[in-house]
């Protein structure tokens, strides 16, 4: 057990929570409970009052010392209470912070479970019991272990504790600093400015990015290699000075000096002589637009959103993205972004349910619309019906232009409604779980970046490094202008890696048009899908840091490739080249299995760390398994078969899997990895043991092992 230092914050009344947000030189992670993996006891299910959900994110159970909805609470009273939840990622954590809104007293132990599943506890009170306070903040720290913490275990004995015990939040942090404080004196109302803090000044990007015309709506690809802007009533539109607004194109010459190429315009068909085109969001590897408006008969109608395709002869003709109950009550006002996985799609709309002029929801993909039943950024055409982001984010003003970084926990937007510097201002603000609803307070990013004039439409690339964005401050003749600025480490989006390669035929070298899946090996999640480009097989994915990952290439007639990337430990952004060789189904052909993991000393699979065995997502159904497939691998002669640990599982014994929706199958990770072995008869005469064994694989190692086709 770690020796453990332990803070009681004691009051004796209502008071603000503040949630650690200091800026320092190096950036803090801070993560509170996003997933309640089990739980002893309660009485209520899912998202209801008192259920276990409600210690997922940030404390919230307001006032303090009193019952609340938004806290759970045990059914029973007993010397074996207790909750495990997991966060969204991993950490060096150095504190464990556990808030009891209510009748503190009753925790007995804290355990911190690491990546491989272990148990270390660091926190333990032999002697629980009522204290004489109502609430307690229990801070727990301890040094830097050498693992990485990525769940936590709570246990209670409530039967010392009279009465209601309730927990409102878990959360970890690799500091230090203490999680949660005292705040008597919050700022309050829509004029508290909380502001950020940068490294320089806005710079103006330059004659061969801006004009003496409007350049507004900058896009930045996650690489930061190319920038995508709209430029109004410019001589060089595709309809001349008569066009209201057109994209440009503009290219990084050099990283070093942060200089841009001479912009050129997109062209046709995504602009359209007399219509004000605009792009929203470019995929991850700048192969497919999200462009405002629906093309229809050479016109652009402002009816929502369409895709764009980046063929060998230029720009593909613009598809509508078709939205469940999608309708807009101002069609001149619209915004999005999209996540760099493509499971989200961020839009900023005025419709009935809003709270006041433009609020920003989310659409998630809808993969069973797919004929493969894979959604990717390029193929996903078909959109649940959108989710208000809450009260948190949107106000009674508009709330507009919203950008989601790559580590898809960052928002950024533009607000007229939370007062400021000027007539609308630039906020950001986490995402605290994946309901998409449960936000932190947005913080402005300061009068650095905010003037009592206008400033919107701010992006980042995947480095978190260099922010773009649009103001009227210092423009060319007067007009808006897209200036970058430089973000100080502690306001930087989370770390993410980047990573490029190509998909190639193993034998001739030659591209291969693939799909390629990519998980967290942690908890078996499918984080996103991206397709290669047909052109040259090139790929890009943008992985948050924290975590192992798997990724595996699929393509018709091609034995599927795994590989593994594991970024746990990573603390600043990176790329990373990994060129992924697809085997052809061919007679005779080696196969190299990657992403197989053994428990130390055993000859079984670690299901916990197999590609293809998470849980499905929690907005839609997933793809139908596959049936049993033969494989025969050849054992070293000589040596002796083990016999199984487990029972034979359903379709072992022959018969036919039924094909089920996925959220009516079990979850893949509570799914043991069970194996039939079968016996040849022994012929007179000869030794058994140099047969090679004949070994059915069932359908959850087919699966395992990436050959769903």
């Amino acid at each position: 057990m770690i020796k453990s230092f332990v803070l009681r914050l004691l009051a004796c009344g209502p008071l603000a929570l503040l949630l650690l947000a200091a800026p320092t030189a190096q950036a803090q992670r801070v993560l509170w409970a996003a997933k309640v993996v089990a739980v002893s006891s309660q009485k209520s299910e899912g998202k209801a009052p008192f259920s276990p959900e409600q210690v997922l994110s940030t404390p919230n159970a307001l006032p303090l010392g009193q019952i609340s909805n938004d806290a759970w609470i045990p059914k029973k009273e007993g010397s074996n209470e207790f909750i495990e939840v997991r966060f969204a990622r991993s950490i060096a954590a150095q504190q464990v912070t556990i808030v009891e809104n209510f009748n503190p007293g009753s925790i007995t132990k804290i355990e911190l479970v690491d990546t491989k599943g272990k148990h270390h506890e660091v926190y333990s009170n032999d002697n629980p019991g009522p204290l004489p306070e109502a609430f307690r903040t229990l801070e727990v720290r301890f040094p830097k272990a050498e693992y990485r913490t990525l769940g936590v275990v709570v246990r209670m004995n409530t039967g010392k504790v009279e009465g209601v015990n309730q927990i409102d939040a878990i959360g970890i942090a690799d500091v230090a600093s203490t999680m949660v404080k005292q705040a008597f004196d919050a700022p309050k109302g829509p004029d508290a400015v909380l502001s950020t803090q940068f490294d320089s000044s806005l710079v103006n990007l330059g004659p061969n990015v801006n004009s003496r015309y409007v350049d507004t709506h900058p896009v930045i690809s996650p690489d930061g290699r190319t920038l995508y802007f709209a430029r109004q009533n410019h001589p060089g539109n595709v309809g001349g000075a008569r066009d209201p607004q057109d994209i440009w194109i503009s290219k990084l010459v050099s990283g070093k000096n942060k200089t841009w190429s001479q912009a050129k315009n997109m062209g046709e068909p995504s602009n359209t002589p007399e219509d004000p085109n605009g792009l929203a969001a470019v995929s991850a590897n700048g192969q497919v637009a999200l462009l405002i408006g629906v093309y229809e008969d050479g016109l652009m109608q402002p009816k929502g959103f369409s895709m764009s395709r980046r063929t060998a002869v230029g720009w593909a003709k613009p598809v509508k993205v078709e939205i469940d109950d999608y309708y807009n009550k101002d069609p001149e006002h619209i915004d999005a972004c999209w996540a760099t996985s493509g499971k989200a799609l961020l839009m900023a709309v005025e419709r009935n349910d809003g709270i006041g002029g433009q609020d920003i929801y989310v659409s998630f993909p809808k993969p069973e619309t797919l004929p493969e039943g894979v959604a990717t950024v390029g193929k996903q055409t078909q959109w649940t019906k959108p989710i208000n982001l809450g009260r948190n984010v949107n106000t009674s003003g508009s709330d507009f232009a919203p950008f989601l970084a790559a580590d898809e926990k960052t928002l950024y937007f533009a607000s007229d409604g939370r007062g400021g510097y000027g007539k609308s201002d630039i906020f950001y603000c986490k995402r605290l779980d994946d309901t998409w609803t449960n936000w932190s307070t947005p913080r402005n990013l300061g009068p650095v970046v905010n003037s009592p004039d206008f400033d919107a439409y701010y992006t980042v690339s995947a480095a978190g490094q260099d922010a773009y964005l649009v103001s009227s401050r210092n423009g060319t003749d007067n007009s808006k202008d897209i200036f970058r600025i430089s973000l100080a480490p502690a306001f930087q989006p989370e770390v993410v890696t980047l990573v490029t390669g190509r998909v190639l035929d193993v034998n001739t070298k030659k591209p291969v048009r693939a799909i390629i899946h990519y998980e967290n090996l942690l908890t078996g999640e499918e984080i996103g899908v991206v397709e290669t480009n047909p052109t040259d097989g090139s790929y890009t994915i943008v992985l948050p840091t924290g975590v192992q990952y798997g990724y595996r290439a699929e393509a018709k007639g091609y034995i599927a490739e795994n590989a593994n990337l594991d970024v746990t430990a990573k603390d600043k952004y990176s790329e990373q080249k990994e060129d992924l060789y697809l085997v052809p189904f061919n007679v005779g052909q080696t196969v190299k299995l990657n992403n197989i993991f053994f428990q130390q000393s055993k000859y079984y699979l670690n299901t916990r760390l197999l590609p293809g065995t998470g849980p499905p997502h929690p907005h839609h159904e997933g793809v139908p398994v596959a049936r049993n497939q033969d494989f025969r691998p050849h054992r070293q002669p000589g040596r002796p078969r083990p016999e199984p640990e487990v029972e034979p599982g359903p379709g072992e014994r022959g018969e036919e899997i039924p094909q089920q929706p996925w959220h009516q199958q079990r979850p893949h990770h509570h799914r043991g990895l069970r194996r039939q072995q079968a016996h040849r008869q022994q012929r007179p005469g000869r030794d058994a043991r140099q047969e090679p064994p004949r070994r059915v694989y069932n359908y959850e190692e087919v699966n395992a092992l990436g050959q769903l086709n």
